[in-house]
């Protein structure tokens, strides 16, 4: 825990984890003055700062300076100490709607309410100049009267986020929910975006699956530009007409927030104090301890070994152009000698290479790092062939999503082969999304 006897600075009493990630754990803990329960974010900065992200948390906290909606997760404060920053939250105890989706297809009532509070809360941040960019059902969360709470402002963008052409260019979010035209080479409309991932979310809610999936994420990507949508037996007319237009790939044919808001099936229920919400711009100043966190961002930030800060960034046109001849499934097809291996990751760069490391350590090869992402593992004892030889380069295509490429550049080919199906498999299996066009793991699992 953070602090003795388990109070955060005199203020917080820390409790039980509720959650953890690649940066950060999020704890439950009680206000000791008035006992109201919040969730804390404990974020490890020297980590942040080793894979870059420090740019990114102090723009999550400015962005939740300004969005405070019935529908959002609500930022109470920011504290900080020379080696942990700490976002004090809402506390949110009704879970994920991911687990609650995960358990079946909702009730059409009870997604079209989801939808509503979702609409209300994105109109608002768009109205502030905020676009969230990474809107999927595991960063909706639900209170204890079944409200919904968007979280996790970690990707979204500001005004100043745009180029002088007026769009945003830095492709990111979650594949499975991001429009067609943040991952091409093109700068898009943020709220234009995020309509496409809220168009996503409502299929999910509706079906209980993604409109947009396939085990080879190239599949899945010329899926989601062609916008090809199949529909379930039970989706009404309306349902179907505004999903096409939610989910249109042409970003200027695609329907507006004001343009749902309209839409009959929107309508239908609606409860009018989702938009009647208006912000109190009186709290406009932040508190002390939010400035002095702000100044320890800032402040004595000594880069140290930042393997991950320069990995080479992909969007799908780079993914296309690595396989020969542009063949969609090249890339995960195998290999006719079997020498090289690629497999896609939902976890972060420095998650992969910690653990390609702790690996590399298990199997006795010595790693050595080298810039753009790369690592080199080289064996202790000479085989059949000479020294075996590994290389591993992870290549960024979001900030949580990388495809990981693995190379035998010496040694026997056998050698290798054997290395990989009994060793580097086996121990990669909690990172690795797929395999070569393998069905994922997450399918595997739900399946």
């Amino acid at each position: 825990m953070p602090e003795k006897g388990n109070i955060l600075m005199q203020k917080y009493e820390m409790g039980k984890l509720l959650g953890k990630g690649s940066f950060a754990k999020v704890y439950h803990a009680r206000c000791v003055k008035t006992s109201h329960s919040v969730a804390i974010k404990v974020i490890d900065k020297d980590q942040i700062l080793k894979c870059g992200l420090m740019d990114q948390i102090s723009r999550e906290i400015s962005v939740m300076k300004l969005v405070k909606h019935p529908n959002i997760v609500q930022l109470y404060e920011v504290m900080a100490t020379k080696t942990k920053i700490y976002f004090v939250l809402e506390y949110v105890k009704g879970g994920e709607l991911f687990n609650k989706v995960r358990r079946g297809r909702l009730k059409e009532d009870v997604a079209r309410k989801y939808f509503q509070q979702l609409i209300s809360a994105v109109d608002f941040c768009h109205s502030r100049g905020v676009y969230h960019r990474d809107l999927k059902p595991e960063n909706l969360l639900l209170d204890g009267s079944r409200n919904l709470k968007i979280s996790d402002f970690g990707l979204s963008a500001l005004p100043d986020c745009k180029r002088q052409d007026g769009l945003l260019h830095t492709s990111c979010g979650t594949p499975a929910y991001v429009a067609p035209e943040v991952i091409s080479r093109k700068g898009y409309d943020g709220a234009k975006a995020d309509i496409w991932a809220c168009g996503v979310i409502l299929y999910v809610l509706l079906a209980g699956y993604l409109p947009f999936q396939d085990k080879n994420l190239i599949d899945m990507y010329k899926k989601i530009f062609k916008a090809e949508l199949k529909w379930p037996s039970w989706f009404s007319s309306d349902i179907r007409k505004l999903l096409r237009r939610l989910l249109h790939p042409n970003p200027s044919a695609r329907i507006s927030i004001a343009e749902i808001m309209e839409h009959p099936w929107f309508r239908s229920g609606l409860d009018g104090r989702f938009f009647d919400y208006t912000m109190d711009t009186t709290d406009n100043v932040m508190p002390v301890d939010m400035n002095s966190a702000l100044d320890y961002l800032n402040t004595n930030t000594v880069e140290g070994n930042q393997a991950v800060e320069k990995l080479t960034n992909l969007n799908a046109f780079d993914i296309i152009s690595l396989s020969n001849g542009f063949d969609l499934s090249g890339i995960f097809e195998e290999s006719s000698d079997k020498k090289e291996a690629k497999f896609t990751s939902t976890n972060t760069a420095l998650t992969i290479i910690t653990k390609l490391e702790e690996i590399a350590t298990s199997l006795r090869l010595k790693v050595t790092k080298k810039g753009g992402g790369l690592l080199k593992m080289v064996g202790s004892q000479r085989g059949r062939k000479g020294v075996m030889s590994i290389n591993a380069e992870i290549f960024r295509v979001t900030p949580n999503f990388h495809l990981v490429e693995i190379k035998k550049t010496n040694g026997d080919t056998i050698e290798y082969q054997k290395v990989m199906k009994q060793c580097m498999r086996p121990a990669l299996k909690d990172i690795v999304w797929a395999w070569q066009g393998e069905q994922p793991e997450k399918e595997k699992q739900q399946s």
